[in-house]
């Protein structure tokens, strides 16, 4: 397919500059496809992979619609997570630029309401945001969308995975009934059809094929690793190849904020870069690894994308991503030029699937490689040490030291000793130590119970299908199931929610996957009682969780929650507990 230039696509002179500053000159098949067809006015059914420039594709028609001199709301995009919606707010920043008025204004969980209301009191045209915040801005009059004339549903089958489908609806019955709809999905499963049929007319679709990827020269291997002791073995694949110019990728912003901090702490040069940090951050974090000041950038996949550096000696997958594009992208970052590359990930047991999927979208060879020892380290360590010095004495580059050495042999000691306790001091002092890993640490990596000859369990295990299955739609009962049963190896959190403010167990899956960016299988069974709520959550998520949920809202009520015991057998939601939940001092005064 040929390529078309941007001025072929019947672009604004504004908008072909916004292009032009912004590098590119030719669109990609999505965007010669679908820009003009928006432009006509069409509804859309958008089909493509991650990576394939389909931001530019809705966002270069919705920024040429805007009336510039009106401040109202005229188009609505949604997105899945608030990593992609703040990286879609900026791409439409970029593409605004020289369209005067033009004003844009990103809208997800994790924000204050206060600075968003102070957003939207400004009269921005295009919102960008998740469905739960949308829904709660659209509930408490802050969000008027009765001027839209464009909604854009980005990643759609993402958002329905994460148990957005009646947030959608909703919104899109809050919506003009004469308004364009632009829907974007990698795959058109039945829930995304139904909406289709019931909320576009006459949509116009356009599929992409995915081109194969091809992968350079980078040695890919993965290490299976119990997840509690994850950071561990990162830090001894971190010693054993010797990195000084590696790049980390993480799931959340949480996480590659606490990875980050455990890593300096550990005498580490590192440094992050996730969504939450402004442009300047990003900038100077960029500059200082480009220059060789930090030697690990610990990084999200959108704060990542678009990062171009050289000569970059190896790719961590600290957690391996959803979508196996992305991994393909995440190691790609090395090996560039010609030159080899290395990409090693830490896959936790229920990791497996996403594994599979990755080997069956590249067709590459995964090698599965140990967790270092102790002993493998410091014989690492120790040939590189003798490599150093074999080196430095065949150079000559180095001052003679025969009358320190002639005073040490004088006091009775042997040249052997003398050298060895020098290459003791040497060791001790280098920044490469396997010392930083020490036996008694109480988070020692334990292996794993299958053995070395074991194949990685694929999607076809009955025993994985049993537990990742995922029970559509919120039954009545109180013990609700988001995606599998965590029971012993989970945590319960309470929520401050129940069933007396019309709480269900969707709102709980909603919420936790929107605010944290976490997938749902990392919830378990929910207990829905008449004031408050558990829910069951993976150990290693449940601090991510606490953190990104607490201060949102949630049918109407600002959620409170914490680490609580399991909920009582005999709790149902026509029992509440007999102790009455904790109530604020203030509350308690005014009874």
């Amino acid at each position: 397919m040929t390529q078309k230039l941007f001025a072929e696509l019947g672009l604004s002179p504004e908008l072909l500059k916004a292009v032009e500053r912004m590098g590119f000159e030719k669109a990609a098949p999505i965007q010669a496809e679908a820009i003009p067809k928006l432009l006509a006015g069409s509804d859309l059914i958008g089909q493509s992979q991650t990576g394939s420039g389909k931001t530019a594709a809705f966002g270069i028609p919705a920024v040429e619609m805007v009336d510039a001199k009106s401040r109202a709301v005229q188009v609505l995009m949604l997105c899945p997570t608030r990593e992609l919606a703040s990286q879609v707010a900026e791409e439409i920043a970029k593409l605004a630029y020289f369209k005067k008025g033009v004003r844009e204004l990103p809208v997800y969980g994790g924000q204050s309401y206060e600075h968003q209301f102070r957003g939207l009191k400004a009269g921005p045209q295009i919102v960008i945001g998740t469905p739960g915040r949308i829904i709660d801005h659209i509930g408490q009059g802050t969000l008027k969308l009765d001027k839209v004339k464009m909604v854009v549903l980005d990643e759609a089958d993402r958002m329905l995975d994460m148990g957005f489908r009646e947030d959608i609806e909703k919104i899109l019955e809050s919506v003009p009934t004469e308004r364009q709809v632009v829907l974007f999905s990698a795959t058109l499963p039945p829930p995304i059809k139904k909406i289709i049929e019931r909320f576009t007319n006459n949509p116009l679709h356009i599929r992409i094929e995915s081109t194969s990827l091809t992968i350079p020269a980078i040695d890919q291997s993965y290490v299976e690793v119990d997840f509690r002791s994850r950071t561990e073995v990162l830090c001894r694949l971190i010693d054993l190849y010797d990195v000084q110019y590696g790049l980390i990728f993480g799931f959340t912003k949480v996480q590659v904020d606490e990875l980050t901090e455990t890593l300096i702490a550990r005498g580490y040069s590192a440094d992050k870069l996730h969504g939450d940090m402004t442009q300047a951050m990003r900038e100077r974090v960029m500059k200082r690894f480009r220059d060789r000041k930090v030697e690990l950038l610990v990084a999200t996949d959108v704060a990542a994308r678009g990062l171009d550096v050289d000569d970059l000696e190896i790719v961590f997958n600290y957690e391996l991503p959803h979508d196996p594009e992305d991994y393909v992208h995440r190691i790609g970052r090395t090996g560039r030029a010609g030159k080899s590359g290395k990409a090693i990930s830490l896959v936790t047991g229920r990791e497996f699937g996403r594994l599979q999927q990755v080997l069956r979208f590249t067709k590459a060879k995964i090698e599965r490689i140990s967790v270092p020892r102790l002993e493998d380290l410091e014989e690492k360590h120790a040939n590189r040490l003798v490599e150093s010095l074999r080196n430095t004495i065949q150079a000559g580059q180095f001052k003679r030291q025969d009358q320190l050495l002639e005073n040490l042999m004088e006091s009775g000691h042997a040249p052997g000793e003398i050298v060895s306790a020098l290459i003791h001091l040497l060791s001790g002092e280098s920044g490469r130590s396997p010392e930083r890993i020490r036996e008694d640490d109480p988070r020692q990596y334990r292996p794993a119970p299958r053995s070395d000859s074991r194949p990685p369990r694929g999607p076809r295990d009955e025993s994985r299908e049993s537990a990742d299955r995922v029970q559509r739609g919120p039954p009545d009962s109180a013990d609700f199931h988001a995606a599998k049963r965590i029971d012993e190896s989970g945590v319960w959190l309470k929520f401050n929610v129940g069933h007396n403010y019309g709480a269900s167990p969707g709102d709980f899956v909603g919420c936790i996957a929107n605010e944290s960016g976490l997938p749902r299988t990392v919830i378990g069974p929910i207990q829905i009682l008449p004031t408050i709520s558990f829910v069951q959550v993976a150990a290693e998520h449940a601090e991510t969780i606490l953190k990104s949920v607490i201060g949102t809202r949630l049918r109407g009520r600002n959620v409170n929650a914490m680490v609580a015991a399991p909920p009582r057998p005999d709790a149902s939601p026509d029992r509440p507990p007999t102790r009455e939940p904790y109530k604020p001092k203030r509350d308690r005064k005014r009874e």
